[in-house]
């Protein structure tokens, strides 16, 4: 059975606000019990998860925020925008939200980045995390194959491709980077433009688009916090996404022990929204079969 998603509108309607750094930034909770962070990806927002949203607020406390630049929160225009910020600004919701206890993420792309830092930090005794759930990202920079935009995001005229990115500039990446059979439709891609393009989101792509640099500059201590980690950790991957598929799969497979790892066919690079309920029943299984462990 199809899973209903959220429209954008009622979406943003349950969105409230918390300050982080003099900065606005917009977040949403629903449902109880275990806390469940939802961490979204570039250049997009947490309206991702939207198909998901409802399914995990019946089991779990869901959190999720539109990290600093990105949907509705703010997008200062000369901001140094850092994951290392990012993962700063997790934690502030977590404590705005008085949440202290060991915490499940689930991550998307841009997200996948900061949900390593906050890995990192677990191992460093700064968080508790009680799971971790990669779908497509960077997690290795060596098998990131950035898309031709982001590529422009990156050179000497990074600021003039953002300012001049727009809704139709967006359906043809996105076209490249999701499943053939799980293309977006034209009500989905407004919805992603509305939130790309909500305060002037696109004068700071180009800031934005240097968490790849970073992902570099963190590496080793992102992949040496996965290596060692007893987090459970699982990966759910659209097989066929050119930026982060099958490919990242196989090196994951080879850098971490006992990989835990799931390839969903002919889905593209955001198997949330092409691939709802199998990204569901996947995920569920997860977080069943930890139960199971920690209940023996």
């Amino acid at each position: 059975m199809a899973l209903p998603g959220i429209a954008l509108d009622a979406w943003r309607a349950q969105g409230r606000d918390f300050a982080f750094g003099g900065h606005a930034i917009r977040y949403w909770t629903a449902g109880e019990g275990e806390p469940l962070l939802l961490i979204h990806g570039f250049p997009t927002a947490s309206w991702d998860w939207h198909y998901l949203w409802a399914p995990l607020a019946e089991r779990y406390r869901v959190i999720a925020c539109d990290m600093l630049g990105f949907g509705d929160s703010a997008k200062p225009r000369g901001h140094d925008y850092r994951l290392l910020e990012q993962a700063d600004i997790q934690q502030a919701l977590l404590a705005h939200l008085g949440i202290d206890e060991p915490v499940h993420v689930l991550a998307h792309d841009y997200g996948d980045s900061v949900a390593q830092e906050l890995l990192a930090r677990h191992e460093d005794g700064g968080f508790r995390m009680a799971s971790c759930v990669f779908l497509n990202g960077g997690l290795f920079p060596e098998t990131h194959r950035p898309v031709l935009v982001q590529k422009l995001l990156l050179s000497p005229i990074g600021a003039l491709v953002g300012r001049r990115f727009d809704r139709r500039r967006l359906a043809a990446s996105f076209a490249k980077v999701f499943g053939p059979a799980t293309q977006p439709g034209e009500a989905e891609l407004d919805g992603f433009w509305t939130l790309i393009a909500h305060n002037g989101g696109p004068a700071v792509m180009h800031r934005l688009i240097h968490y790849i640099p970073e992902r570099r500059q963190q590496r080793e201590r992102w992949v040496a916090a996965m290596q060692r980690s007893k987090v459970p950790m699982r990966v759910i991957d659209g097989a066929v996404d050119p930026i982060s598929g099958a490919h990242m799969v196989a090196r994951y497979r080879e850098l971490i022990e006992g990989a835990d790892t799931v390839l969903l066919d002919d889905i593209g690079h955001y198997p949330q929204v092409e691939a709802p309920e199998a990204v569901l029943k996947h995920y569920l299984a997860f977080l069943a079969r930890i139960d199971e462990r920690s209940s023996v």
